[in-house]
């Protein structure tokens, strides 16, 4: 009788274990979501404002937050593939190439609104970027920039400077601390004096 019972308690024991196992890969689980809370709390904290924005990147629709760019000087351009400033294009690679390890991004915003001139898909933009210019700073996706559907982003740039944009490849530099922002018309060339001037001075800046 002692044995039937011993023999029964034996093979209950590895249910008992995987169960306890389930419970416990659980607990794992919500604690490392939990942790994964917290550090996306804490980064939101940390991030301006003005960069507290979110948008698909251009090549595969992937949410890209601008908070990642804490901390960096950021030349936020709208642009079109079939434009007279096309040709900005290379001159704008030029100058992330060159500030880039300085703490320097470019983002590009792709946008039909002016002058329709950016009226591809975003697969169709990304691959004329890449294989015409050899684009590799961030491009996000199509976005809407000129009244009245402007995004939320640009309102805020907009408002901060006073400026907005009349054409495309207009440029607003963003400093270090998300808080200046200057605007340079699509006549200033990524390559200006003035332009490269106040990179440099917001790239001497200390984070």
């Amino acid at each position: 009788m002692t044995g039937k019972i011993s023999g029964g308690i034996l093979r209950l024991i590895p249910y008992f274990v995987q169960d306890k196992m389930k419970l416990l890969s659980r607990f794992v689980q919500a604690v490392l979501a939990l942790f994964a809370l917290l550090a996306a709390s804490s980064a939101a904290a940390g991030c301006p404002p003005l960069l507290d924005h979110t948008f698909p990147k251009l090549q595969d629709s992937k949410p890209q937050s601008l908070c990642q760019y804490e901390g960096k000087v950021i030349l936020v351009v709208n642009t079109a593939s079939f434009c007279g400033f096309t040709g900005q294009y290379e001159g704008l690679e030029s100058v992330y190439d060159k500030y880039q390890s300085r703490g320097l991004v470019v983002i590009g915003f792709p946008s039909n609104d002016f002058g329709d001139q950016e009226p591809g898909s975003n697969k169709e933009i990304a691959d004329f970027c890449r294989l015409t210019y050899g684009v590799k700073f961030p491009m996000m996706a199509k976005t809407d920039i000129a009244a009245p559907k402007t995004t939320a982003f640009y309102k805020e740039l907009i408002a901060k400077t006073g400026t907005r944009p009349k054409w495309n490849f207009h440029k607003y530099l963003i400093d270090r601390s998300g808080s200046r922002v200057e605007s340079y018309s699509s006549l200033t060339a990524p390559d200006s004096g003035r332009l490269i001037a106040q990179i440099e001075r917001w790239l001497a800046e200390k984070p």
